[in-house]
């Protein structure tokens, strides 16, 4: 029996089996073989590892955040894209006009994001149906996904169920954060089960519906500690190790073609916006500011950080944005993303705004800064350079960089006046 046929015959007997108390050990067991199952399938259709989904689309990364758009075809995704960067993406009534990526520039409040046009997926694309695997490939590496529906097909073809299904295949996870469980496997000593809270959603013995599921990936010493109510999905993914969460906004397009009371019942689906990309309802134009660029600034956790330099004013021409979902928005954060060497002189910050608690307030690298917060970060001295522990190293590294670059120039010299 194939792997297909597997997959088909722990799905019929789901669903025949009624969910109670009594049941909830054969579910969970079920649902471990069915998770498997579908790895074991993803890697023999690839040919790579279960994390791995194709090789996708080569497209630089480039900006502060990136943003994938995924949708069936002939859904508006083009014409999104244009409204949103100014970048033309070919555009036209029949469907498959994107044959491959095409990236553009987002520019708001400061930021620069970069958004890809992806080619329209279509049911099985998880299994490599027409350019799916590329697309699911480019979908993991992005910050955030916007799913683009078409409104007036949403209520007969449930393009959205079918396309979170296909995502949730590869091991994406859309709008969830990963479950609060600290797995460490070890060589010896067999399976140790512990929650800080009472578990509800695996049954009456949790213990034992985590061990058959942990026999079923043939883990036979690990300790876990469970430190919400999880579920055996949860757990599986735990095990598994290879889980995207991404964070992901829904955008019903041409609502322009359905009625009033269709519109509210969309709009009041979650993690939803609805919109007209010919209409210019709730996506305005590149260089203006509409709902859709508020919710996706809000969706990727992107804040602006303006820097100060001692007695002069904050450069509120450019701000450094950080990310929630890259790097975080601490002092750290910022100290990275401006230069290592500032990292390494850190000495303190001061920072204005509403993460402090008075103006200016003195912080460490550990301090959540909010958006559009001032900071002047204030470096060691020489002195205090000198008392560091690994001063000796640092100047040591510096002079073998020196003479390795002088001694290169004159190799260099060399060969010059040999040829």
């Amino acid at each position: 029996m194939g792997v297909l046929e597997r997959i088909k015959e722990i799905e019929d007997e789901m669903a025949r089996t009624q969910k109670n108390k009594a049941t909830n050990y054969h579910l969970g067991t079920l649902k471990a073989k069915l998770a498997k199952l579908r790895n074991d399938l993803l890697v023999e259709q690839s040919g790579g590892s279960g994390g791995s989904t194709g090789e996708g689309f080569d497209v630089a990364r480039l900006g502060d955040a990136r943003v994938a758009l995924i949708g069936f075809p002939s859904v508006g995704k083009s014409s999104l894209l244009g409204q949103l960067t100014g970048t033309d993406s070919e555009a036209a009534d029949y469907e498959f006009t994107t044959l491959t990526c095409i990236p553009g520039t987002m520019r708001y409040k400061g930021s620069k994001v970069q958004v890809l046009d992806l080619p329209g997926i279509i049911e099985g694309a998880a299994h490599g149906k027409g350019r799916g695997r590329e697309v699911i490939a480019v979908a993991r590496n992005a910050d955030a996904i916007l799913i683009v529906l078409d409104a007036g097909k949403e209520g007969l073809n449930r393009h959205r169920e079918i396309l979170e299904k296909e995502l949730e295949t590869v091991g994406i996870r859309l709008n969830q954060r990963p479950p609060d469980v600290t797995m460490t496997r070890k060589k010896t000593g067999g399976i140790k089960f512990a929650s800080t809270l009472p578990l509800t959603k695996l049954g009456p013995d949790p213990v034992r519906v985590a061990t058959s599921v942990l026999r079923e990936y043939k883990v036979s010493n690990a300790d876990i500690l469970a430190r919400e109510d999880i579920t055996v999905d949860q757990l599986v993914d735990v095990i598994q190790g290879n889980r995207e969460y991404k964070p992901c906004l829904y955008l019903y397009n041409k609502i322009d073609t359905v009625t009033i009371e269709e519109i509210d019942q969309l709009a009041r689906m979650p993690h939803s916006l609805v919109g007209s990309v010919s209409m210019n309802f709730n996506i305005g134009q590149h260089d203006e500011d509409d709902p859709l660029k508020t919710k996706m600034w809000e969706y990727l956790g992107l804040t602006r950080i303006y820097t100060k330099r001692r007695g002069q004013q904050p450069d509120l021409a450019e701000p450094v944005v950080l990310s929630i979902i890259r790097k975080g928005t601490k002092v750290r954060s910022l100290c990275a993303n401006v230069s290592s060497q500032m990292l390494r002189d850190f000495n303190y910050a001061l920072v204005w705004g509403t993460s402090a608690k008075h103006s200016p307030q003195r912080c460490g690298l550990a301090h959540e800064l909010d958006d559009e917060d001032v900071v002047q970060i204030v470096t060691k001295t020489n002195n205090q350079q000198r008392q560091d522990k690994n001063y000796q190293k640092m100047v040591q590294g510096f002079t073998d960089k020196y003479h390795k670059k002088k001694y290169d120039a004159k190799k260099v010299k060399q060969q010059k006046l040999r040829g």
